[in-house]
Order: structure tokens, then C-alpha cells, then sequence
């Protein structure tokens, strides 16, 4: 499998030699060990890519010549998981599960029963994102929202095609949501609530906003570690799976 690396300069005309020397450059060089000869990929992490090759490599930076150019079109729906702010460093843990499951947006909220506070962590989960992005290979990045008030995620709700809260005390199974046709729906939205649970105004909230409410399974997962299981599950119900 080739490795994945990003740069804000991507090389994108054949036969053009890169010179590749960011902090990616210094961990494929000294970590990865890359040498001259092997072939991996440069992404914007915006959907376009380069194949390239390494041609010479010295301490700190390589010269690449590009083999290919591409892009990938998004996937025709977009995800959005809104996630109670976990506490400590569940958030990086949860940004990077999200990201390697499929997320484009990963919006951050501050529900009444948050213990977490985003402060100003949120600033340092690009760097959590980035590295979940080349781990899944994923040539786009997902954008980080938040933290969002209730109100904001009601909004949130309004501009989606299907909302998912999942919900312990729910009595419906997530395969029992007839959502719409799938070419109606471009936008998916997934909630999970905080470790203290969703309160009663809140729920009643987002379902007077359209949001359905799911059952996720019979365990009950930690905050931080629901949101990948709610993502894969309608991922499967919308068959972008």
C-alpha cells in the first residue's frame, strides 16, 4: 500500500521534479525510511493527488518526480457527526476514529452535560485530523467545527437530509428508519450525546427539529467511541457502503 503525505504546493504537471520538504518530508525520510526509487502519493487534502516518485534523498528533503495527477470526487453524501464535547484526551481520540471512518465534517458541541471544554483544543485537532487522514489514506481532510451551542446544532439539523440521534433510551432500531430515496439525500447528520446523557430538552429539541432517534445495539458505548459505530451504521443504511 502506498504511504500518503500532504503539502499545500501540490505538484501536479508529469515529469515535474518536487522538491518535497515539509514535516511529512522529515518522517518519510526518517521514520519510513523512503529511498530513492519508491513511489507514493502527495495530496492537498482536498481531493487532488500526485503519484510520485522519490529520485534523491537527502537529510531533511527529497526531490520527487511526478508520475500522475488526479482527483477524487467527493462521495455524493456528505457525513456530518455533531459530538458532545468529550473530556480530556478522548476529543484527539474521537477526531481521529471519525476521521478514519469516513467523516467530512466533525462538528464539536457543547451540550449541558459536556465535562469536556474546548477551550482552545480545538485549534490543535488539525494535526489529529491530519494524521487520521494519512493513516485512512484519505486525500481529504475533514473540516472541524465547533463547539456549537444546542441552538447551532438545531440549525445543523435544518440543513440535512437525514439527522440520526442515537439514543440509549430509544425504542426503534436504526434498521427500522425508512430514510428518504437515496438520491435525495446529500446531506447525513449523526448525534452523540456527552457521557452524562442528552437531557430531556435537548432530545426533545432535536426531534421537534426532524431528528430521528436510533438505538445503537444493546452495549452502550463511551461518548468518544459511539460516534465511529453511529457513522459506520448509516454509512450502511444510506449504501454508501
Amino acid at each position: 500500500m502506498r504511504t500518503l503525505f500532504f503539502v499545500d504546493d501540490l505538484p501536479t504537471e508529469v515529469g515535474q521534479i518536487y522538491t518535497f520538504d515539509n514535516e511529512d518530508a522529515l518522517h518519510a525520510i526518517r521514520v519510513l525510511r523512503t529511498g530513492p526509487g519508491e513511489i507514493f502519493w502527495l495530496s492537498d487534502g482536498k481531493g487532488s493527488f500526485s503519484t510520485v516518485k522519490a529520485v534523491d534523498v537527502a537529510k531533511k528533503s527529497m526531490q520527487c518526480e511526478v508520475i500522475e495527477s488526479e482527483f477524487q470526487e467527493p462521495l455524493e453524501i456528505e457525513y456530518t457527526v455533531i459530538q458532545a464535547l468529550p473530556k480530556g484526551d478522548r476529543l484527539k481520540e474521537c477526531a481521529g476514529l471519525l476521521t478514519e471512518a469516513g467523516a467530512d465534517r466533525l462538528v464539536f458541541w457543547s451540550s449541558a452535560r459536556s465535562i469536556g471544554k474546548a477551550d482552545k483544543t480545538l485549534d490543535k485537532l488539525d494535526v489529529t485530523v491530519r494524521e487520521a487522514s494519512k493513516q485512512a489514506r484519505r486525500f481529504r481532510i475533514p473540516e472541524i467545527v465547533g463547539p456549537l451551542t444546542t441552538s447551532q446544532v438545531i440549525d445543523e439539523i435544518a440543513r440535512t437530509d437525514i439527522a440520526i440521534l442515537f439514543h440509549e433510551s430509544a425504542t426503534s432500531k436504526l434498521s427500522s428508519i425508512t430514510p428518504p430515496s437515496a438520491t435525495a439525500v446529500k446531506k447525513a447528520l449523526i448525534i452523540i450525546g456527552p457521557e452524562g446523557g442528552i437531557t430531556d430538552e435537548e432530545l426533545d429539541a432535536f426531534t421537534a427539529s426532524g431528528a430521528k432517534i436510533a438505538l445503537m445495539g444493546r452495549p452502550i458505548f463511551r461518548s468518544a467511541h459511539a460516534g465511529i459505530a453511529g457513522l459506520a451504521a448509516v454509512q450502511t443504511l444510506l449504501k454508501s457502503w
